[in-house]
Formats: C-alpha cells, sequence, structure tokens
C-alpha cells in the first residue's frame, strides 16, 4: 500500500511531504471500528480474531519481559535494598534474587566491604594545604592544625541508605561532621605536648571509639575500622618556637639519661664499699667486745690470784707492764735515786752486741750484770729472748 494512500493520511499532500499524523491516526480508528463491526468500511474482508490474536501475543511477550527484568544477583560481598514505591521493603542477601519489576519496586545494591575514606583537615585535593577545620584548641589553650583520615565501611544498608543525610554515593555529609567534632574534642582534653609528642596513637584511639558511639547512636549503619592522624603540627606562625621547645624537651631527656646512666654506675659501687664498711665495722665490733671481755676475765682471775697473793702479784704485773713497754724502745734514761745524772743504756747496742757475728768476738761480760750505786740493771739478752730488763728495787720495794 502506498504512503499517497487516502487511508494513510497521504492523500491531500505531496509526495515530498510527510504523511499527517492526525489523518493516520483516524485512519486506524476507524479500520479498528470496521473490524469489530465485521467489515473494514471499504469493501475488504472482516480480520478481527487474527488481529486480536496478534495483540494477546504481543502483549503476553511484553508482560513476559517485564516480568523478566525483575531479576538481579547479589554477590556475597553486597546486600540488595527492595524498595516498593520508594519505600523499604526488604532486604535481601547473596544470590539470584527477584522482585517486582519498575515502577512497583526497584532495588539498591550496597557493598559491605569496600573500605572507604575520609579526610578532614585538606584543603581540597592540595595535601600539603591546612584548611580552617584542622585548626583546634587544646585543653591548654593551644591552637594546633590537626588532619586525619577514617577509614569506615558498611554495616546496615538499610541504614546506610536511609539514616543519612547523603550528598553523595557513600554517604560522607553527616559523618564528616561527626569525626570533625569528636577529633575536637578529644584534642580539648589533651594537654599541646601530648597530642604533639607521644600522644597521637591515644588521640587516635580515643577519636575511633567516640565516632563509633556517635555512629551507633544515630543509627547510621557504619563501621569505623581505623583513624589515622596523619599530620600534627603548631600553625605556621609558631612554628618555629614549637620546634625550639621540642628541641629543649629532646636536650632535657638527653641529659636526664645521662645522669640515670651516671647514677646507675655510681649507686651500686656506693652501696658496694657501704655494705663493706658495715661489715668491717660489724668485725671490728665483735673483735672489740670480744676482746673487752677477754680483758674482764683476764682481770678477774688476776684479782683472785692478787686476793691470795697481793705482793707477788704486784711484783709480776710490774714487771709484765715493764717488759711491754720497754719492748719496743732502744733507748731507756734510768734516773738513779739520790744521784744527779742520768743513765742512758743504749738497748739497741746492747741487742747488736748480745747476738755473734761470724766476724765480731762478744764480750763475756755481755750477760753479766753491771752493778750501780743505787740500782741494778739486768740485760739478760738470750734468757729474756732479746729484750732488756731494767729493774730498780727499790721501786719494786714499793
Amino acid at each position: 500500500m502506498s504512503q499517497n494512500d487516502p487511508q494513510w493520511g497521504g492523500g491531500n499532500r505531496g509526495n515530498d511531504g510527510p504523511p499527517d499524523l492526525e489523518q493516520i491516526f483516524r485512519n486506524v480508528t476507524r479500520k479498528f471500528r470496521g473490524n469489530h463491526s465485521g467489515g473494514d468500511g471499504n469493501g475488504f474482508p472482516s480480520g478481527g480474531r487474527g488481529f486480536k490474536g496478534g495483540l494477546v501475543a504481543i502483549g503476553g511477550v511484553l508482560a513476559a519481559l517485564w516480568l523478566a527484568s525483575g531479576f538481579y544477583m547479589i554477590d556475597a560481598r553486597e546486600e540488595g535494598v527492595v524498595l516498593r514505591f520508594g519505600e523499604y521493603h526488604r532486604s535481601t542477601d547473596a544470590g539470584l534474587q527477584w522482585h517486582i519489576p519498575y515502577p512497583i519496586e526497584q532495588v539498591e545494591v550496597v557493598s559491605l566491604t569496600d573500605v572507604r575514606s575520609l579526610e578532614i583537615g585538606y584543603r581540597g585535593n592540595d595535601k600539603n594545604r591546612v584548611s580552617e577545620e584542622a585548626l583546634m584548641v587544646t585543653s591548654d589553650l593551644n591552637i594546633i592544625d590537626v588532619q586525619l583520615s577514617v577509614q569506615y565501611d558498611v554495616l546496615s544498608a538499610r541504614n546506610f541508605l536511609f539514616e543519612n543525610a547523603c550528598a553523595d554515593r557513600d554517604c560522607k555529609d553527616i559523618l564528616k561532621q561527626i569525626a570533625e567534632s569528636s577529633i575536637r574534642e578529644v584534642v580539648g582534653r589533651n594537654q599541646v605536648d601530648f597530642v604533639l609528642n607521644e600522644g597521637r596513637a591515644k588521640i587516635a584511639s580515643d577519636t575511633q571509639v567516640l565516632i563509633q558511639q556517635i555512629v551507633d547512636r544515630y543509627q547510621l549503619g557504619i563501621r569505623i575500622s581505623k583513624v589515622n592522624i596523619n599530620n600534627v603540627q603548631p600553625p605556621e606562625p609558631v612554628l618555629a618556637a614549637f620546634d625550639d621547645a621540642v628541641k629543649a624537651g629532646q636536650d632535657k631527656d638527653k641529659l636526664r639519661n645521662e645522669g640515670q646512666a651516671y647514677a646507675n654506675d655510681v649507686i651500686p659501687k656506693a652501696q658496694g664499699v657501704a655494705a663493706r664498711l658495715m661489715q668491717e665495722a660489724e668485725g671490728y665490733k665483735q673483735r672489740v667486745i670480744a676482746s673487752a671481755e677477754g680483758e674482764a676475765q683476764r682481770f678477774s682471775s688476776v684479782l683472785s690470784e692478787y686476793q691470795k697473793a697481793p705482793a707477788v702479784t704486784r711484783e709480776r704485773l710490774y714487771l709484765d707492764t715493764m717488759q711491754d713497754i720497754l719492748a719496743s724502745t732502744s733507748k731507756v734514761f734510768v734516773d738513779q735515786k739520790n744521784g744527779q745524772n742520768l743513765l742512758y743504756l743504749p738497748l739497741d747496742k746492747l741487742m747488736q752486741q748480745a747476738k755473734p757475728g761470724p766476724t765480731s768476738t762478744a764480750p763475756a761480760a755481755n750477760n753479766e750484770t753491771t752493778p750501780q750505786t743505787e740500782g741494778e740493771v739486768v740485760a739478760p739478752a738470750a734468757a729474756n729472748n732479746g729484750r732488756d730488763v731494767v729493774r730498780n728495787r727499790d721501786l719494786g720495794a714499793r
């Protein structure tokens, strides 16, 4: 059939122009009515049953394709969320699943294992420039720049999709606000030296716990896997002063370690000397006590003998005393009782003469006593083991 056929809307138009759509629609409607009335109105035989069967077949194919579009596959690392007219209806696990096709139901697939990252304190894509959100105040009212990153994954797909104020696919808006407020709270509880030096790991741990508590309270369906403190430094205007303070602290620790090492070297030696002196003092104490006890016992024994024979005991005590005294000297001066002269006895010379030598001849009178006017001097070198004893009769009589 030609396009110029009047029943297709081409009878009133030129060969070059497109067919009139209104006319085509009118002609199709008239033919459809003619088929249902037993004729087509133009002399053609009726074909209503064949046309109706074709429409049913086409409709069945379209319905099958529409129903088949509801099948979908969920991976083991994912979770599906089925929405019915835009409202949450159910969650689906891994495997082949089916939902009523669009526009009745639709499915959102969320990955549960992808690690998402959120950075705080950076200005755009420039990792070297610090933004104003990195400025924080410590408990001692010092300002520092803290840059951190938060790593998280999805714990509940339903909460992640419907409890977050999401401006993007990863729903970072509300989490960024939570992380920023948490790090400010943790930094505000600590002093600047702790935050700058040894407290980075503690700050990161406390921040992670606090973020997770707030996320769970809001039921955001997020699990915080790790918080990294990437950089902590003072602001640029006071950076030099902080560097000097850090250097001074390092020098302090160095001197403290040197002093501790010196103390560890000196103290054990001093303790050893002190222990040795204590032992020596204890030995001296025991020796003195034993000597005193021995002297007391000797005095007690002498006293008992003195009570039996006083004169003999006095004479013996005198002789023993003089023997002890003269044994340690080489010169003796004897004062005669009624004379003006002192008698000098060179005991060392006498002892040398008393010892026989290979070339010397000792006089026979060495062992004899030398009489004096008022006293008697005895020098028995051999009999008294080389000792000289001066005996005064008058002193002995007393």
